[in-house]
């Protein structure tokens, strides 16, 4: 077994875990990343679809189309911010939402 991350939003309706390695930690302060955290940055890790599984009572987290290829992702009751889910086998995770987000694996490598 490789790595297992777990984590959510903040009722712990919507669930993920994650495992295996993590790809591309990084910051984002694009307009689109600014609103869908409310903050002036956005963290994230990218993940392969295959690679999370949704263990809360809700599932897979509520999407909404952003932009052409991706669509933001967060939870139909809190509305924490989970992350994007790619059209691409691509998962990117809003790292807060990790239970343990102070892993090194975790700390961002570049700003986007």
């Amino acid at each position: 077994m490789g790595s297992l991350y777990e984590g959510g939003c903040l009722r712990g309706d919507v669930r993920f875990t994650v495992e295996g390695p993590l790809a591309f930690p990084h910051t984002c302060s694009c307009k689109m990343c600014q609103r869908h955290s409310g903050s002036l940055t956005l963290v994230w890790v990218e993940v392969g679809k295959d690679q999370v599984r949704w263990t809360g009572q809700h599932g897979a987290p509520a999407t909404w189309r952003s932009s052409p290829g991706s669509s933001r992702s967060f939870c139909r009751t809190c509305g924490s911010t989970i992350g994007a889910i790619d059209d691409k086998p691509v998962v990117a995770l809003a790292i807060g939402t990790f239970d343990k987000n102070g892993s090194v694996k975790l700390a961002p490598q570049s700003h986007s």
